[in-house]
């Protein structure tokens, strides 16, 4: 019960790694409350759904008054909600830029800057931003999604360094995945697939719930002192 008696928020936790964390976190004694846009793919004991659009100012508002006066307090925070919308820099639109920077990195931004202040505080608390390897080597077609997973890298640095500023125990640390098997893989060709686990030295993709594990480790006391760091769980991949 590594997580007993805390509250965890985890966005994108409908489905996929969110789901994994969500459950793992309940597992280890946390009450979750898991925001996504789309509808719960799942039912697990001490998790709770909130639907929530991450790129709307006064919706982050509502939510964190909402989950204060339920609760009191928040002591992690799993930045999981994510976007892609892929294409050539030439032939990028400005809905594509704008879209995934509002939803990878805004969206971000619009829950720290409630939660953050929030945990200082309260005298500690963990965040955890999801980022990707992308945002560590860069990627053909994928110059927005690049864009704010290296941003959210940026942030988490910068976040280990003012919420601890005055000597309270708010960590904050990200998780940057390789190739993991969530549905948006599901839909890639089976050659593309074996392409993918054949740049890592473990030859095969990751799973949700290696992820998971973890995210529950950055979340809990395990990783009392680690903080402003970026850790790829990406199978040793070879870009």
């Amino acid at each position: 019960m590594r997580l007993k008696d805390k509250v965890a928020v985890v966005t994108g936790g409908a489905k996929g790694i969110g789901e994994e964390i969500a459950k793992a976190f309940a597992v280890e004694g946390a009450k979750v409350i898991a925001v996504d846009m789309g509808e719960m793919t799942y039912e697990a004991e001490n998790v709770e759904f909130y639907q929530l659009n991450v790129t709307d100012v006064s919706g982050c508002q509502k939510f964190f008054d909402e989950m204060i006066e339920k609760y009191q307090h928040i002591d992690i925070l799993v930045n999981n909600a994510g976007i892609t919308r892929d294409s050539m820099t030439r032939k990028m639109t400005d809905e594509q830029w704008n879209l995934v920077l509002d939803v990878n990195l805004k969206g971000v931004f619009n829950l720290v800057r409630h939660i953050g202040p929030q945990m200082e505080a309260n005298g500690g608390g963990s965040i955890i931003n999801i980022s990707s390897v992308v945002g560590v080597y860069g990627n053909i077609g994928q110059a927005n999604y690049a864009a704010t997973k290296a941003g959210v890298i940026g942030l988490t640095m910068t976040w280990a360094k003012e919420f601890a500023r005055k000597g309270v125990p708010v960590r904050v640390n990200a998780i940057a995945p390789g190739y993991v098997m969530t549905d948006i893989l599901k839909t890639v060709p089976q050659d593309l697939l074996d392409k993918f686990a054949s740049m890592t030295m473990l030859k095969r993709l990751g799973q949700p719930e290696e992820i998971a594990r973890v995210a529950l480790f950055l979340a809990s006391d395990d990783s009392s002192y680690i903080t402003g760091q970026t850790i790829q769980a990406d199978g040793g991949m070879r870009l």
